[in-house]
């Protein structure tokens, strides 16, 4: 039993990892003994995340990619297996929205920007579905490997508003299934594909949305908090606990689920 969470010595790389959600879970991963790679656009961001590892004892190291262009993360993909020989865990934590993709409180579907639309869609579905495409190559030789990827509360339950948003991560719980199946089928027990539904947690992207400029409820905020059994917000610590099932040996017979940690807001009716 003591080593049913062990994560000790594995490799693991995170999209988004220098984000508010993955750079917890890197930071977490690392404290347990993972060395953690930090993938982003951003060579300083993803340096910083690696720095705040190391200042903390963990091991790390970071790599730049785009999660929309398949050569890059083949880049990152060759590196990883030269320096380690192999990969134990992807993260697929790179996403998001954008105010374009978002209808606002006076606006209709017919005023969306298509751009912004798109961007959403392509980052959200396309940007996990690329690395997952790319790092489970090396999961199909090893015949070991894990795959999480971030689905959303917006997901089982379309939202108001971010139809961009709700719609791409009810995609990637789709995704997650087929991708459990066709890995488990083809390369044996030893590939696992689950997700992690966050509820609402306060970021940037949705700041404005569900908080005052002076920290109080906007009315949109208001109905999500009485919606939320927990009546709080998430915070990044609350998904450690899904995180290391997910990742170690205590979910070894687990695949193709989506784990909500939402405070209830996803089973709260009326």
């Amino acid at each position: 039993m003591n080593n049913l969470f062990d994560v000790e010595g594995k490799v693991v790389l995170i999209t988004g990892g220098a984000g508010v959600l993955g750079g917890n879970m890197a930071q977490v991963l690392a404290s347990r003994g993972a060395i953690v790679g930090i993938m982003g656009l951003r060579p300083e961001e993803a340096e910083n995340a690696v720095q705040n590892i190391k200042n903390n004892g963990g091991k790390a190291f970071s790599v730049v990619a785009n999660v929309l262009n398949k050569e890059s993360l083949e880049v990152v993909r060759d590196y990883i297996l030269k320096e380690f020989g192999h990969l134990d865990i992807l993260i697929n934590a790179a996403g998001g929205n954008m105010p374009g993709a978002t209808i606002g409180q006076d606006q209709a579907i017919y005023d969306m920007s298509q751009e912004d639309l798109q961007k959403v869609l392509d980052l959200n579905i396309i940007g996990t579905m690329l690395p997952s495409q790319v790092f489970s190559e090396i999961f199909a030789k090893q015949k070991s490997g894990i795959i999480i990827n971030i689905s959303s509360a917006s997901a089982q339950r379309p939202l108001t508003r971010v139809v961009g948003y709700s719609a791409s991560k009810a995609a990637i719980d789709n995704f997650t299934k087929w991708m459990a199946v066709e890995m488990a089928t083809k390369f044996g027990e030893g590939i696992r594909v689950n997700a992690i539904a966050p509820g609402f947690f306060i970021g940037k992207q949705n700041r404005d949305l569900l908080l005052t400029p002076e920290g109080n409820l906007t009315p949109r905020g208001e109905k999500i908090i009485d919606m939320t059994p927990m009546k709080r917000f998430g915070v990044p610590e609350d998904l450690d606990g899904a995180l290391m099932f997910l990742c170690s040996d205590a979910s070894k017979f687990v695949t193709g689920v989506v784990i909500n940690v939402d405070g209830g807001f996803g089973v709260s009716s009326i």
